[in-house]
Protein backbone atom coordinates (compact mmCIF):
# COMPACT_ATOMS: atom_id res chain seq x y z
CA UNK A 1 0.00 0.00 0.00
CA UNK A 2 1.25 3.49 -0.88
CA UNK A 3 2.14 5.12 2.43
CA UNK A 4 0.95 8.48 1.07
CA UNK A 5 -2.47 7.15 0.13
CA UNK A 6 -5.40 7.73 2.50
CA UNK A 7 -9.08 6.95 2.46
CA UNK A 8 -9.87 10.45 3.71
CA UNK A 9 -7.77 13.62 3.70
CA UNK A 10 -8.89 16.63 5.75
CA UNK A 11 -7.19 19.91 4.85
CA UNK A 12 -7.24 22.47 7.65
CA UNK A 13 -7.33 21.98 11.40
CA UNK A 14 -9.72 24.73 12.42
CA UNK A 15 -13.19 24.18 13.85
CA UNK A 16 -14.65 22.31 10.86
CA UNK A 17 -11.58 20.20 10.13
CA UNK A 18 -11.09 19.18 13.75
CA UNK A 19 -14.76 18.46 14.39
CA UNK A 20 -15.04 16.33 11.26
CA UNK A 21 -11.89 14.41 12.22
CA UNK A 22 -13.12 14.00 15.78
CA UNK A 23 -16.50 12.64 14.70
CA UNK A 24 -15.04 10.27 12.13
CA UNK A 25 -12.49 8.88 14.58
CA UNK A 26 -15.22 8.35 17.19
CA UNK A 27 -17.39 6.35 14.79
CA UNK A 28 -16.66 2.59 14.52
CA UNK A 29 -17.47 2.74 10.81
CA UNK A 30 -14.11 4.42 10.15
CA UNK A 31 -11.93 2.31 12.46
CA UNK A 32 -10.20 0.53 9.55
CA UNK A 33 -9.91 3.64 7.37
CA UNK A 34 -6.77 5.72 6.94
CA UNK A 35 -7.44 9.37 7.78
CA UNK A 36 -4.99 12.24 7.27
CA UNK A 37 -5.35 15.68 8.86
CA UNK A 38 -3.14 18.44 7.45
CA UNK A 39 -2.73 21.73 9.37
CA UNK A 40 0.14 24.20 9.06
CA UNK A 41 -0.21 25.85 12.49
CA UNK A 42 0.31 24.51 15.99
CA UNK A 43 -3.05 25.92 17.22
CA UNK A 44 -1.81 26.70 20.73
CA UNK A 45 -3.21 30.20 21.24
CA UNK A 46 -6.66 31.55 22.08
CA UNK A 47 -7.25 33.15 18.68
CA UNK A 48 -11.06 32.94 18.58
CA UNK A 49 -14.17 32.82 20.73
CA UNK A 50 -17.06 30.73 19.43
CA UNK A 51 -20.61 31.21 20.67
CA UNK A 52 -23.88 29.48 19.87
CA UNK A 53 -27.23 28.60 21.39
CA UNK A 54 -28.66 25.14 21.89
CA UNK A 55 -31.09 23.28 24.10
CA UNK A 56 -29.68 20.57 26.32
CA UNK A 57 -26.08 19.41 26.29
CA UNK A 58 -23.78 18.07 23.59
CA UNK A 59 -20.53 16.12 23.44
CA UNK A 60 -18.66 19.45 23.57
CA UNK A 61 -20.07 20.34 26.99
CA UNK A 62 -16.71 19.65 28.76
CA UNK A 63 -15.15 22.67 27.03
CA UNK A 64 -18.03 25.14 27.34
CA UNK A 65 -16.37 28.06 29.11
CA UNK A 66 -19.57 29.77 30.22
CA UNK A 67 -23.28 29.72 29.42
CA UNK A 68 -26.15 32.12 29.96
CA UNK A 69 -29.93 31.80 30.11
CA UNK A 70 -30.83 35.51 29.88
CA UNK A 71 -30.26 38.07 27.15
CA UNK A 72 -30.83 41.70 26.16
CA UNK A 73 -31.66 43.27 22.81
CA UNK A 74 -31.53 47.03 22.37
CA UNK A 75 -32.24 49.60 19.67
CA UNK A 76 -32.77 53.34 19.95
CA UNK A 77 -36.57 53.08 20.17
CA UNK A 78 -36.94 49.56 21.56
CA UNK A 79 -35.26 47.30 24.08
CA UNK A 80 -36.09 44.07 25.85
CA UNK A 81 -34.73 41.61 28.38
CA UNK A 82 -35.70 38.02 27.75
CA UNK A 83 -35.13 34.43 28.77
CA UNK A 84 -33.27 32.22 26.30
CA UNK A 85 -35.38 29.19 27.34
CA UNK A 86 -35.41 26.49 26.00
CA UNK A 87 -31.94 27.46 24.80
CA UNK A 88 -28.76 28.40 26.56
CA UNK A 89 -26.20 30.70 25.03
CA UNK A 90 -22.79 29.03 25.19
CA UNK A 91 -19.21 30.17 24.79
CA UNK A 92 -16.19 28.08 23.83
CA UNK A 93 -12.67 29.49 23.80
CA UNK A 94 -10.59 28.25 20.90
CA UNK A 95 -7.60 27.37 23.09
CA UNK A 96 -9.79 24.99 25.10
CA UNK A 97 -11.23 23.54 21.90
CA UNK A 98 -7.81 22.98 20.33
CA UNK A 99 -6.42 21.34 23.46
CA UNK A 100 -9.48 19.13 23.87
CA UNK A 101 -9.26 17.97 20.27
CA UNK A 102 -5.54 17.37 20.58
CA UNK A 103 -6.10 15.14 23.60
CA UNK A 104 -9.03 13.31 22.03
CA UNK A 105 -7.35 12.68 18.68
CA UNK A 106 -4.02 11.53 20.13
CA UNK A 107 -5.25 7.97 20.73
CA UNK A 108 -6.96 7.29 17.39
CA UNK A 109 -4.94 4.75 15.41
CA UNK A 110 -6.58 5.40 12.01
CA UNK A 111 -5.48 9.05 12.15
CA UNK A 112 -2.25 10.63 10.92
CA UNK A 113 -1.65 14.31 11.67
CA UNK A 114 0.98 16.40 9.90
CA UNK A 115 1.95 20.06 10.16
CA UNK A 116 2.46 21.20 6.59
CA UNK A 117 1.09 23.96 4.38
CA UNK A 118 -1.44 22.91 1.75
CA UNK A 119 -0.44 24.40 -1.60
CA UNK A 120 -2.80 22.74 -4.06
CA UNK A 121 -5.84 20.45 -3.98
CA UNK A 122 -7.12 18.43 -6.92
CA UNK A 123 -9.69 15.66 -7.26
CA UNK A 124 -7.56 12.95 -5.65
CA UNK A 125 -4.39 14.71 -4.57
CA UNK A 126 -3.23 17.24 -2.00
CA UNK A 127 0.15 18.88 -2.50
CA UNK A 128 1.85 20.54 0.45
CA UNK A 129 5.10 22.44 0.80
CA UNK A 130 6.72 19.09 1.60
CA UNK A 131 5.16 16.39 -0.60
CA UNK A 132 1.95 15.07 -2.19
CA UNK A 133 -0.76 12.85 -0.71
CA UNK A 134 -3.45 10.88 -2.49
CA UNK A 135 -6.93 10.44 -1.08
CA UNK A 136 -10.14 8.69 -2.08
CA UNK A 137 -12.13 11.55 -0.55
CA UNK A 138 -10.82 15.01 0.29
CA UNK A 139 -12.30 17.69 2.56
CA UNK A 140 -11.00 21.26 2.54
CA UNK A 141 -11.74 24.05 5.00
CA UNK A 142 -9.15 26.35 3.40
CA UNK A 143 -10.99 29.51 2.46
CA UNK A 144 -9.95 31.30 -0.74
CA UNK A 145 -11.92 34.54 -1.16
CA UNK A 146 -10.83 35.24 -4.76
CA UNK A 147 -13.78 33.65 -6.53
CA UNK A 148 -16.16 35.16 -3.97
CA UNK A 149 -15.08 38.70 -4.79
CA UNK A 150 -14.73 38.13 -8.53
CA UNK A 151 -18.49 37.55 -8.90
CA UNK A 152 -21.38 40.00 -8.60
CA UNK A 153 -24.42 37.74 -8.54
CA UNK A 154 -24.37 37.36 -4.75
CA UNK A 155 -23.63 40.37 -2.52
CA UNK A 156 -20.86 39.94 0.04
CA UNK A 157 -21.03 41.60 3.44
CA UNK A 158 -18.63 41.00 6.30
CA UNK A 159 -19.28 40.45 9.94
CA UNK A 160 -16.17 42.25 11.15
CA UNK A 161 -15.27 43.05 14.73
CA UNK A 162 -12.70 43.67 17.37
CA UNK A 163 -13.32 42.11 20.76
CA UNK A 164 -11.70 42.92 24.09
CA UNK A 165 -11.85 41.11 27.39
CA UNK A 166 -11.77 43.82 30.04
CA UNK A 167 -11.37 43.74 33.81
CA UNK A 168 -13.10 46.61 35.62
CA UNK A 169 -12.47 48.05 39.05
CA UNK A 170 -16.15 48.04 40.01
CA UNK A 171 -18.86 45.44 39.45
CA UNK A 172 -20.81 46.73 36.45
CA UNK A 173 -21.84 43.61 34.49
CA UNK A 174 -24.73 41.23 35.08
CA UNK A 175 -22.95 37.85 34.89
CA UNK A 176 -26.20 36.05 34.04
CA UNK A 177 -27.25 38.13 31.03
CA UNK A 178 -25.62 38.70 27.66
CA UNK A 179 -26.19 41.70 25.43
CA UNK A 180 -26.99 39.83 22.24
CA UNK A 181 -27.26 42.92 20.07
CA UNK A 182 -27.06 46.48 21.37
CA UNK A 183 -27.68 48.89 18.51
CA UNK A 184 -27.55 51.91 20.81
CA UNK A 185 -24.28 52.98 19.25
CA UNK A 186 -23.83 55.45 16.36
CA UNK A 187 -24.71 53.61 13.15
CA UNK A 188 -22.80 55.94 10.78
CA UNK A 189 -24.56 54.56 7.71
CA UNK A 190 -23.86 50.91 8.57
CA UNK A 191 -25.26 48.09 10.69
CA UNK A 192 -23.27 48.46 13.94
CA UNK A 193 -23.84 47.01 17.39
CA UNK A 194 -22.12 46.12 20.64
CA UNK A 195 -22.06 42.49 21.72
CA UNK A 196 -21.32 41.83 25.38
CA UNK A 197 -20.63 38.55 27.16
CA UNK A 198 -20.23 39.02 30.94
CA UNK A 199 -17.83 36.53 32.52
CA UNK A 200 -18.02 37.91 36.08
CA UNK A 201 -19.46 41.12 37.56
CA UNK A 202 -16.08 42.75 36.82
CA UNK A 203 -15.01 40.96 33.66
CA UNK A 204 -16.57 40.78 30.19
CA UNK A 205 -15.90 40.26 26.51
CA UNK A 206 -17.10 43.22 24.44
CA UNK A 207 -17.14 43.10 20.65
CA UNK A 208 -17.80 46.09 18.44
CA UNK A 209 -19.39 44.44 15.42
CA UNK A 210 -20.48 45.55 11.96
CA UNK A 211 -22.39 43.91 9.14
CA UNK A 212 -21.01 45.87 6.19
CA UNK A 213 -18.83 45.59 3.09
CA UNK A 214 -15.53 46.98 4.35
CA UNK A 215 -13.52 46.68 7.58
CA UNK A 216 -12.60 49.75 9.62
CA UNK A 217 -9.26 50.98 10.89
CA UNK A 218 -8.41 49.10 14.06
CA UNK A 219 -8.51 52.27 16.15
CA UNK A 220 -12.17 52.86 15.26
CA UNK A 221 -13.25 49.55 16.81
CA UNK A 222 -11.16 50.22 19.90
CA UNK A 223 -12.53 53.75 20.26
CA UNK A 224 -16.11 52.47 20.03
CA UNK A 225 -15.51 49.93 22.81
CA UNK A 226 -13.92 52.63 24.95
CA UNK A 227 -16.88 54.96 24.36
CA UNK A 228 -19.31 52.21 25.34
CA UNK A 229 -17.40 51.42 28.55
CA UNK A 230 -17.29 55.12 29.41
CA UNK A 231 -21.08 54.96 29.91
CA UNK A 232 -20.71 52.23 32.55
CA UNK A 233 -19.62 52.67 36.18
CA UNK A 234 -16.41 50.69 35.65
CA UNK A 235 -14.21 52.66 38.06
CA UNK A 236 -11.51 52.17 35.44
CA UNK A 237 -10.53 49.04 33.56
CA UNK A 238 -7.70 47.16 31.90
CA UNK A 239 -7.72 45.19 28.66
CA UNK A 240 -6.71 41.57 29.26
CA UNK A 241 -7.09 40.11 25.76
CA UNK A 242 -8.00 41.26 22.26
CA UNK A 243 -9.22 39.43 19.17
CA UNK A 244 -10.53 40.42 15.78
CA UNK A 245 -12.33 38.73 12.96
CA UNK A 246 -13.81 39.03 9.47
CA UNK A 247 -16.52 36.53 8.53
CA UNK A 248 -18.12 36.56 5.06
CA UNK A 249 -21.90 36.91 5.00
CA UNK A 250 -23.07 35.76 1.59
CA UNK A 251 -25.24 33.22 -0.23
CA UNK A 252 -22.57 32.67 -2.85
CA UNK A 253 -22.71 29.10 -4.20
CA UNK A 254 -19.61 27.66 -2.53
CA UNK A 255 -21.15 24.22 -3.06
CA UNK A 256 -20.65 24.45 -6.84
CA UNK A 257 -16.92 23.94 -6.24
CA UNK A 258 -17.58 20.51 -4.76
CA UNK A 259 -17.10 17.34 -6.78
CA UNK A 260 -17.80 13.64 -6.21
CA UNK A 261 -14.51 13.27 -4.34
CA UNK A 262 -13.88 16.80 -2.99
CA UNK A 263 -16.04 18.64 -0.47
CA UNK A 264 -15.43 22.12 0.91
CA UNK A 265 -16.39 22.48 4.57
CA UNK A 266 -16.73 25.26 7.15
CA UNK A 267 -16.67 28.83 5.85
CA UNK A 268 -15.04 27.54 2.64
CA UNK A 269 -18.12 25.38 2.09
CA UNK A 270 -20.68 28.10 2.76
CA UNK A 271 -21.51 26.76 6.22
CA UNK A 272 -21.56 30.25 7.76
CA UNK A 273 -25.11 31.49 8.39
CA UNK A 274 -25.31 34.31 5.86
CA UNK A 275 -27.76 36.52 7.76
CA UNK A 276 -25.90 36.46 11.09
CA UNK A 277 -22.33 35.27 10.55
CA UNK A 278 -22.74 32.47 13.11
CA UNK A 279 -20.76 29.41 12.06
CA UNK A 280 -19.76 27.13 14.96
CA UNK A 281 -23.09 25.41 15.65
CA UNK A 282 -23.71 24.89 11.94
CA UNK A 283 -20.29 23.24 11.70
CA UNK A 284 -21.17 21.12 14.73
CA UNK A 285 -24.40 19.89 13.16
CA UNK A 286 -23.13 19.55 9.60
CA UNK A 287 -20.13 17.44 10.60
CA UNK A 288 -22.48 15.05 12.39
CA UNK A 289 -24.65 14.86 9.27
CA UNK A 290 -21.60 14.47 7.04
CA UNK A 291 -20.34 11.45 8.97
CA UNK A 292 -23.71 9.74 8.46
CA UNK A 293 -23.68 10.74 4.79
CA UNK A 294 -20.22 9.20 4.26
CA UNK A 295 -21.49 5.82 5.39
CA UNK A 296 -23.82 5.73 2.37
CA UNK A 297 -20.94 5.95 -0.11
CA UNK A 298 -22.58 8.68 -2.18
CA UNK A 299 -20.69 11.34 -4.19
CA UNK A 300 -19.60 14.20 -1.94
CA UNK A 301 -21.22 16.88 -4.10
CA UNK A 302 -24.62 15.44 -3.19
CA UNK A 303 -24.17 16.35 0.48
CA UNK A 304 -24.97 20.04 0.35
CA UNK A 305 -28.50 21.01 -0.65
CA UNK A 306 -30.10 24.45 -0.80
CA UNK A 307 -33.33 24.90 1.13
CA UNK A 308 -35.80 27.65 1.99
CA UNK A 309 -33.50 29.06 4.68
CA UNK A 310 -30.84 29.70 2.05
CA UNK A 311 -33.44 31.68 0.11
CA UNK A 312 -34.49 33.65 3.21
CA UNK A 313 -30.85 34.57 3.81
CA UNK A 314 -30.42 35.50 0.15
CA UNK A 315 -33.22 38.06 0.33
CA UNK A 316 -32.01 39.35 3.71
CA UNK A 317 -28.49 39.95 2.41
CA UNK A 318 -29.87 41.55 -0.76
CA UNK A 319 -31.87 44.02 1.36
CA UNK A 320 -29.06 44.69 3.84
CA UNK A 321 -26.43 45.22 1.14
CA UNK A 322 -28.65 47.69 -0.70
CA UNK A 323 -29.38 49.69 2.46
CA UNK A 324 -26.71 48.87 5.01
CA UNK A 325 -27.97 51.45 7.49
CA UNK A 326 -31.20 49.45 7.70
CA UNK A 327 -29.83 46.56 9.78
CA UNK A 328 -30.79 47.93 13.19
CA UNK A 329 -34.39 48.40 12.01
CA UNK A 330 -34.56 44.88 10.52
CA UNK A 331 -33.46 43.23 13.74
CA UNK A 332 -35.59 45.59 15.87
CA UNK A 333 -38.72 44.60 13.94
CA UNK A 334 -37.90 40.93 14.34
CA UNK A 335 -37.43 41.11 18.12
CA UNK A 336 -40.30 43.53 18.67
CA UNK A 337 -42.90 41.37 16.92
CA UNK A 338 -41.84 37.78 17.63
CA UNK A 339 -41.13 35.52 20.57
CA UNK A 340 -37.37 35.16 21.19
CA UNK A 341 -37.75 31.37 21.17
CA UNK A 342 -39.15 31.47 17.64
CA UNK A 343 -36.42 33.87 16.48
CA UNK A 344 -33.64 31.60 17.69
CA UNK A 345 -35.32 28.55 16.17
CA UNK A 346 -35.56 30.47 12.90
CA UNK A 347 -31.90 31.53 13.00
CA UNK A 348 -30.96 27.91 13.78
CA UNK A 349 -33.07 26.81 10.78
CA UNK A 350 -35.28 24.68 13.02
CA UNK A 351 -38.48 26.70 12.75
CA UNK A 352 -41.85 25.74 11.29
CA UNK A 353 -43.36 27.42 8.24
CA UNK A 354 -45.98 29.21 10.35
CA UNK A 355 -43.29 30.75 12.57
CA UNK A 356 -41.33 31.81 9.51
CA UNK A 357 -44.33 33.55 7.97
CA UNK A 358 -44.82 35.56 11.17
CA UNK A 359 -41.17 36.57 11.17
CA UNK A 360 -41.30 37.59 7.51
CA UNK A 361 -44.36 39.72 8.20
CA UNK A 362 -42.33 41.66 10.77
CA UNK A 363 -40.27 43.36 8.09
CA UNK A 364 -41.01 46.08 5.58
CA UNK A 365 -42.68 43.88 2.98
CA UNK A 366 -41.93 46.23 0.07
CA UNK A 367 -38.19 45.92 0.67
CA UNK A 368 -38.29 42.16 0.43
CA UNK A 369 -40.75 42.12 -2.47
CA UNK A 370 -38.31 44.37 -4.34
CA UNK A 371 -35.43 42.04 -3.57
CA UNK A 372 -37.52 39.03 -4.65
CA UNK A 373 -38.55 40.74 -7.87
CA UNK A 374 -34.93 41.51 -8.69
CA UNK A 375 -33.90 37.90 -8.04
CA UNK A 376 -36.69 36.49 -10.20
CA UNK A 377 -36.30 38.85 -13.14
Amino acid sequence: MNKNHYDYIICGGGASGLLLTFRMCNDPFFKNQRILLIEKESKNTNDKTWCFWESGESDLEPIVYKKWSKAYFGANDFEMDFEMDPFQYKMIRSIDFYQYMKNQLASFKPLTQIREKVCEISENEVTTDVQSYHGDKIFSSIFDPKSLYQQQKYPVLLQHFVGQIVQTQKACFDPDKIEFMNFKVPQKGNTRFMYLLPLTPKKALLEYTLFSENPLDHKEYVSAIAAFLKQLPTGGYEILEEEEGKIPMTCYRFDLKNSPKLLHIGTAGGWTKASTGYTFQRINEKTKALVEFLKKGQPLNQFSKRDRFWFYDLLFIDVLSKDNANGADLFRRMFQKNKPENIFKFLNEKSAIGQEILIMRSFNVLQFVGALWKRLF
